[in-house]
């Protein structure tokens, strides 16, 4: 249903004069493929883009021409009721849809791993979760550049700095970044805001050179492949993008931080990238989504942080503090 025209919106960079656009409100429901739970799925995702508040996820879509708000918040009979505030709400809710994840059934991967000896307590416990994806895939880019040898919640704060310098405002949010976002910056100006040098090369180089959204029409090898081939990228990197911005299940996080501490606490021995490939190998075309499962350990079904916390999302470090150094992802 649409309704509330006139609707004020924000679309500035940084700095910039306020812009007043008229809009609309649509107010609709989705069905998700069950189950599903938005607790799950957007806990620890907040960024300068979104936030989860209260039970309601708060998020910035579209551009700066067509900026829009959504608010979401799950019902108890487990549907979403969404309101979209924008000029064109009806293609902002297409994204959302992806973001949410909203549409995908990943049934099959419950059935087949809930007896699994790593996974299966997770995936019983865990039911739920589906991965909270970006709007853009130079979004995806960015969160796998700032996320490369750092902890997780460094890696977040760094995103948060980068985006608030360079993406266009929107009411108290920042508009999901695009390729035009950094291609204007130069490296250096990234790194007086906290990013390293060799990031902010492969950042500015990236999104001057290469269209990521085109990547949305390529499978998911050749996707990977693309991505690893660009200096300063690796698997890690190739994982994070296909995940969260193209949306794939089938490329793992290999060489995450996270997973190598699963692993070391496996077997009991210091673990490398190598190792967290071979824990990744048996999920097959699944290898993603497992990932996100094995990440999530620490939490309840309620969404609420467990005792026996594993670690976030995150990169491997450069150094560990015993044991060779891992590759570069």
């Amino acid at each position: 249903m649409l309704v509330a025209p006139g609707l004020k919106l924000a679309g500035n960079r940084q700095g910039g004069p306020q812009v007043h656009t008229p809009g609309v409100a649509l107010e609709t429901t989705i069905v998700p493929r069950r189950p599903y739970s938005l607790a799950l799925s957007a806990r620890m995702k907040s960024d300068a883009t979104r936030y989860f508040r209260h039970g309601v996820l708060t998020l910035a879509l579209g551009n700066e021409s067509e900026p829009a708000v959504g608010r979401v918040a799950q019902a108890p009979d487990g549907s979403l009721s969404v309101r979209i505030e924008g000029r064109r709400p009806r293609e902002a809710l297409e994204t959302l849809r992806f973001v949410l994840a909203a549409d995908d059934d990943h049934a099959p991967f419950l059935e087949r791993f809930r007896d699994d000896p790593v996974l299966g307590s997770r995936v019983r416990r865990l039911a739920g979760l589906r991965p909270l994806r970006v709007a853009t895939v130079s979004h995806a880019l960015l969160k796998a550049v700032c996320g490369q040898l750092i902890q997780s919640r460094a890696a977040r704060l760094l995103e948060g700095r980068l985006l608030r310098l360079a993406a266009p405002a929107h009411e108290d949010l920042r508009l999901p970044p695009d390729r035009r976002t950094f291609a204007g910056y130069a490296p250096a100006e990234l790194v007086r805001h906290g990013l390293a040098a060799r990031k902010a090369g492969v950042l500015v180089r990236i999104s001057r050179e290469w269209d990521l959204e085109r990547l949305r029409d390529v499978p998911s090898d050749a996707a990977a492949q693309r991505i690893e081939r660009e200096r300063g990228l690796g698997p890690w990197s190739a994982g994070m993008i296909c995940l969260y911005g193209l949306g794939r299940f089938d490329r793992g996080l290999v060489g995450d931080l996270g997973l190598i501490k699963l692993c070391s606490s496996l077997r009991g021995r210091w673990a490398d990238v190598d190792d967290t490939r071979e824990l990744l190998a048996p999920y097959e075309e699944w290898s993603g989504l497992a990932s996100l499962y094995l990440l999530s350990g620490g939490f309840s079904s309620s969404g609420r942080r467990r005792v026996d916390s594993s670690s976030g999302i995150a990169g491997p470090r450069r150094h560990t503090p015993r044991g060779p150094r891992r590759r570069m992802r």
